[in-house]
């Protein structure tokens, strides 16, 4: 198979396959930018996602808090014992299989998976945020750890300069894309119970009333809010894009390719504020083709690297 490089078991194929699966059909932006790595670093995106995938489930889902709370436990023990290398490829659960294996072939800070199961056990408990500093706390568990995990199954290019700090670069992109995805997702959220944006925002903005319709709250400078975010937003993503030119070209591809979509849905979003109280914002099929084609070329990656050398990225 393309770019396999180690023997798999059939068993373990197929775990990896079921991932796949679920990442192909739950995750279409994140799916587009994997697609662009080597055969082996795709299955391990695939694996974390599927586990990912089912602790956000658990937190969405219907069930009573309390049965949720024991759900995540239960994920977290599971996690402990792929920790402990103590899963075998015949088990019968294909994502701890394929997880299992993936720490196996590429060294995994398995402990942004614990971050994440106390992220959203804070949304079970319906946790609300009253400054950035607050919600930034948030998404360093849900995003944060996410874009630590994957620098995991990317790793840095031989002698990139700044190494170093690419953990750091790789948690700040993470949290980029959750602003963005709660920018996208307010209408959604507050049907839903819950407010991301800081409670300070809210008021500064007069939007402290919610989005529970498909225009602004009266009198409010909602326009202004998204906007305000927004500006945050690009100077995460500004920060977190130091790290493109520390990777392989294909894991600089998938990054970009990744980042350029949500960074496009937030050009759509400053645009039109309130497409977000109508529904959710997203990009068509050629325009994902376009950020991964541009990524693939290695444009971004060097765009970077020349304003990060000029110090101004």
């Amino acid at each position: 198979m393309e770019g396999q490089t180690t023997y798999m078991s059939p068993p373990v194929q197929a775990a990896y396959s079921y991932c796949e699966a679920v990442t192909g059909q739950q995750a279409r932006n994140f799916a587009y930018g994997i697609r662009l790595l080597p055969y082996e670093k795709r299955q391990a995106m695939s694996a974390l996602y599927a586990f990912s995938r089912r602790v956000d489930d658990i937190g969405d889902g219907e069930l009573d808090p309390e049965t949720k709370r024991t759900r995540l436990e239960s994920t977290r023990e599971l996690l402990e014992r792929i920790r402990k290398d103590a899963v075998d490829e015949d088990d019968t659960d294909p994502v701890a299989v394929a997880l299992a294996d993936a720490a196996r072939r590429f060294p995994l800070p398995l402990g942004g998976l614990d971050e994440l199961i106390d992220g959203v056990l804070m949304d079970v408990r319906g946790a609300t945020y009253e400054t950035w500093d607050d919600l930034k706390s948030y998404c360093r568990c849900v995003a944060g750890a996410i874009g630590r995990l994957s620098l995991g199954v990317f790793g840095t290019a031989p002698g990139a300069r700044g190494a170093e700090r690419a953990a750091e670069y790789a948690d700040t992109l993470g949290l980029a894309l959750q602003l963005t995805n709660i920018l996208r997702d307010v209408r959604e959220d507050a049907a839903n119970g819950r407010t991301y944006l800081p409670a300070d925002d809210l008021a500064k903005f007069g939007c402290s009333a919610g989005f529970h319709r498909t225009t602004p709250p009266p009198g409010s400078d909602f326009a202004g809010l998204i906007h305000f975010e927004v500006r945050r937003a690009r100077a995460l993503f500004a920060e977190g894009y130091r790290l493109l030119p520390m990777l392989d070209r294909r894991s600089g591809a998938c990054v970009a390719a990744m980042a350029g979509i949500y960074r496009r849905l937030l050009d759509r979003i400053e645009r039109d504020p309130e497409a977000v109280l109508r529904g959710r914002v997203s990009l068509p099929g050629h325009e994902k083709a376009y950020v991964a084609v541009r990524g693939l070329s290695g444009l971004d990656a060097r765009h970077i690297s020349r304003l990060t050398s000029r110090g101004r990225a």
